[in-house]
């Protein structure tokens, strides 16, 4: 029989998921994310529940159709992951919580110096940046086929 006594030991207080933000967690992150849009519907998804969905899939390795059916639906959790990074909502959040755990560790906001060692060096004399340059730029098209450009002169 359901008592006070035994709805409290069964109450299922905490994360459902050692992925889930803590209140805590989400007081800090929830005010990076930007608000809905005017007009239009009202946003009905917890962006919160949105955000749980991302780690979920990020902490667990798992595909995005074995999202569990309690978070929002995979589409959804994609649009909004696909949404943060476009718009640098991801950028913004992980920036903050950076400069926040080098404060609580004790140290300034943003690092005074760096490290290179040298197969980093070695790395970068090879290419590194510049060899992967040419392989994400737009292949050209030929002229001599294309449909706008003719060797006629116009009239």
């Amino acid at each position: 029989m359901w008592t006070d006594e035994n709805r409290r030991l069964y109450e299922r207080r905490g994360p459902r998921y050692p992925s889930d933000l803590s209140d805590a967690e989400w007081a800090l992150i929830a005010p990076l994310i930007p608000p809905a849009k005017h007009g239009g519907r009202k946003r009905e998804v917890d962006v919160r529940e949105v955000m749980n969905g991302v780690l979920y899939v990020l902490e667990t390795g798992c595909q995005w159709r074995a999202l569990p059916k309690d978070l929002p639906p995979k589409s959804t959790v994609h649009d909004y992951l696909m949404l943060w990074d476009w718009d640098g909502t991801l950028e913004r959040v992980h920036h903050a919580l950076y400069l926040m755990t080098r404060e609580l560790e004790g140290r300034e906001a943003s690092p005074s110096a760096g490290v290179i060692d040298s197969q980093s060096v070695k790395g970068a004399e090879k290419g590194g940046r510049a060899s992967t340059a040419r392989a994400m730029t737009r292949a050209r098209r030929s002229r001599a086929r294309s449909a706008t450009c003719s060797s006629t002169p116009s009239a």
